[in-house]
């Protein structure tokens, strides 16, 4: 191992290699790592058209095609249009799309979809989240000293460990991580040696973890690097080191705090900032997937029968666990090697299910307590696949001081690896209908294990240094070969021309929706993607009225939002009314769901919903009672108590077509029937122009999500907006002909 270059560059090659048979698929057979294939087998309206039928290989990806990739979409589109994507007319009637935080608007990798086609950019955007991790890794660890072996496991192991690998498709929490060991490979060199490139990679590697679209993610990467700056000025009293690195760190989160401050004020409007738990802890037992991720089965393979797969990854692979474990045996006078331990341990422990997350769920800590806590096992992870490149120096050190009892202590201490096997076949732990999947699947560990340790035993007898560099060589091997098993089994590869295809019904939509709004059996990917208005929504933050508007018309009893969706229930007292109030003139249905009773009736009310669009598949319905987006009214009520509110509105003698629930008296004395007209002249994604016409002073409701960041201007007048019927605007307009424009007025 002395005869390889110190400052040789054919390393980073190799983790480039390593990396490229991973994502051959996309550079050799021209597929793509997106779930093209699950989205048109599963997904309306694709899935009913044979031709898009087929195998799946993972249907635990849902997000992806839910979320993450129309709103990058939309992000781009705005991007190339000259506008910040700042607001989402097509979900919740309206809603915050830079807030919402996973749409990573301002992710330095977006430039990637100004010269590339889009589904190529964003394969190029997931693909590079392990790369990036493997290198920074890599310079990580040769900065601690680690050789170069040992550097290359190390990467390896955390490029595709557990939390990179199921993440990896979404393109947003794993290139959120992936700049831990940048950041902290910054602070190192800070601290050896002050330079302004070593200062500038800390700023860097915060703004773009904040920018890549997971808060909670990046949240754990500030903690941890913040924590290691402190374990640096306390091993090194390096004074001047400490006071520059923290002036770079704190500037690295004041520039985040364009995306991080809009995402806060949403939160606190969210739903999400009112739920406190701790589900999602790991257990115990789920630990044995560190080193054999599919013990209880693979939601790819369809047999995983307990816990949370991608939620409670945590593989980093039995060589670099075998390692870890070794570097903390024999290690003597390192203290990174127990901070990276202690950082290890203490991320595990707020994973697992224990007393210490109950703590943290009654607390109620923002961020900490409404979050999956599961997911900082990553931070476990990476501090462990640090630990294996240590772990393999130490033990390469032992063999050749010839000090074989301190090898052994590790060796048989990572041995109790087959007091499993007791365990499943004498003391039967598992059910018998799994126990032999268990198995099954504690095979390839067991055998990468087993090679491994005679090898180690053997280089005590075997004195000889070609096979100590055999030996490390075969560990890095066997643990590219298990990452890369584990990593290929979980992300797809689909082919590209089946990624979001147009189909002649979503082109009607397109056609028919006009300033109004769709409804039907179908989900968020349709309404962001192709610009099709909707009532209904799917993210983790949204506006907690609006949710609670929608749900309350089952029974028009005040009812709480749902966590993470809002879905009109189709057979609800009110459904009607809200999709009148809220401009709701399409229906789609599927043909083949007419007469079922989870499909809303459309059938029932033939002069109310009449066809305007049919094919073999598919109808398209009118709401001929929809209102128009904009509406004047004369008429209004003053309630400031909003579940009265939510009663008063889905009551049977209030008149919603001719009135409207005000929280604050407007000014204006409430007349008869409305009179004039009001239409959209421009709806742009943060600007809304529409021109007015009424012989009195009115009130114009826009049937948009009420948000405090909107504002308008009535003919170049600030005015203000009210909060109507509970969740939309409302603002007072004079006499005569007038032009309103709202805009959306941030932090920006």
């Amino acid at each position: 191992m002395q005869r390889l270059k110190k400052n040789a560059f054919w390393p980073i090659g190799l983790i480039v290699f390593v990396w490229f048979v991973f994502s051959s698929p996309y550079f050799i057979n021209h597929k793509v790592p997106y779930p093209s294939l699950y989205q048109v087998s599963s997904f309306l309206p694709w899935n009913k058209y044979e031709k898009y039928q087929g195998p799946i290989k993972n249907n635990a990806v849902s997000d992806v095609i839910n979320q993450l990739y129309p709103w990058k979409h939309f992000t781009i589109e705005a991007w190339k249009s000259g506008n910040i994507p700042v607001w989402n007319p097509y979900s919740f009637s309206g809603t915050p799309h830079l807030a919402n935080y996973q749409s990573a608007v301002f992710s330095p990798f977006n430039i990637l979809f100004f010269f590339m086609p889009f589904i190529d950019a964003w394969s190029l955007l997931v693909l590079l989240q392990p790369l990036l991790a493997g290198i920074f890794t890599y310079l990580l660890l040769r900065e601690l000293k680690v050789s170069i072996i040992g550097s290359l496991i190390g990467s390896v192991a955390f490029m595709f460990c557990g939390f990179m690998v199921v993440w990896m498709v979404y393109g947003t929490l794993s290139m959120a991580v992936a700049f831990l060991p940048l950041c902290l490979f910054a602070i190192e060199r800070a601290f050896r040696k002050i330079s302004f490139f070593s200062l500038f990679l800390i700023p860097l590697s915060l703004i773009i973890s904040f920018f890549s679209g997971h808060f909670q993610t990046s949240l754990y990467l500030a903690l941890y690097s913040f924590s290691h700056i402190v374990f640096k000025y306390v091993t090194t009293k390096n004074i001047k080191a400490l006071l520059l690195t923290v002036i770079f760190y704190l500037l690295g989160v004041a520039i985040s705090l364009i995306q991080i401050l809009p995402s806060l004020e949403l939160y606190s409007y969210s739903v999400r900032s009112q739920i406190f738990s701790n589900t999602g802890s790991i257990p115990f037992q789920y630990l044995i997937t560190l080193f054999a991720p599919d013990f209880f089965g693979n939601p790819v393979t369809r047999n995983d029968w307990f816990g949370y797969y991608a939620e409670w990854a945590s593989f980093i692979g039995i060589i670099p666990f075998m390692l870890a474990f070794s570097a903390l045996f024999l290690n003597k006078k390192k203290k990174i090697i127990w901070f990276f331990f202690f950082a290890g341990i203490t991320s595990l422990l707020l994973a697992l299910n224990t007393s210490i997350q109950n703590i943290i769920s009654v607390l109620r800590v923002p961020i900490f307590s409404t979050s999956i806590p599961s997911r900082i096992i990553v931070l476990f992870s990476f501090s462990f696949a640090i630990l294996a490149g240590f772990g393999l120096d130490l033990l390469s050190e032992q063999l050749d001081k010839k000090a074989y009892r301190k090898v052994l202590f590790p060796l048989f201490s990572i041995g109790l690896f087959f007091i499993i096997w007791v365990l499943l076949f004498v003391f039967r732990v598992l059910p018998s209908d799994k126990l032999s999947q268990a198995t099954r699947n504690l095979v390839l560990p067991f055998f990468i294990f087993s090679i491994a340790t005679i090898l180690a035993i053997s280089a005590m007898f075997i004195k000889r240094k070609q096979f100590s560099i055999f030996l490390v060589w075969t560990l890095f091997i066997l643990t590219a070969v298990d990452s890369l098993r584990f990593a290929a089994k979980w992300v797809p590869f689909d082919p590209k021309d089946v990624v979001f295809p147009e189909v002649p019904v979503l082109s009607a939509m397109k056609r028919e929706v006009g300033d109004g709004r769709a409804y039907g059996d179908y989900k968020a990917y349709i309404d962001t993607y192709y610009h099709i208005p909707s009532i209904e929504g799917y993210d983790p933050l949204y506006s907690k009225r609006y949710g609670e508007f929608i749900q309350s018309a089952k029974t028009g009893e005040f009812t709480d939002a749902k966590r993470s969706e809002v879905v009109l229930e189709k057979h609800g007292k009110y459904t009607d009314r809200v999709l009148d109030l809220l401009g709701v003139n399409i229906i789609f249905h599927p043909i083949s769901y007419t007469y079922q009773n989870w499909a809303f009736p459309v059938w029932e009310n033939p002069k109310k919903y009449s066809v305007i669009y049919k094919d073999e598949k598919f109808q398209l319905f009118k709401n001929n009672a929809a209102f128009s987006r904009v509406k004047l009214f004369n008429k209004y009520e003053v309630i400031k108590d909003s579940e009265k509110i939510i009663k008063r509105f889905y009551s049977n003698t209030f008149d919603f077509r001719n009135s409207i629930i005000l929280e604050e008296d407007p000014g204006l004395s409430p007349s008869g029937e409305s009179s004039g007209k009001a239409s959209i002249v421009q709806y742009t994604s943060d600007k809304i122009v529409v021109a007015i016409s009424t012989k009195k002073p009115a009130l114009l409701f826009l049937s948009d999500s009420y948000y405090p960041n909107w504002k308008v201007k009535v003919n170049q007048k600030e005015k203000k907006i009210f909060r109507a019927d509970y969740s939309f605007r409302a603002i007072v307009v004079p006499e005569g002909n007038s032009t309103a424009v709202f805009y959306y007025q941030g932090i920006l």
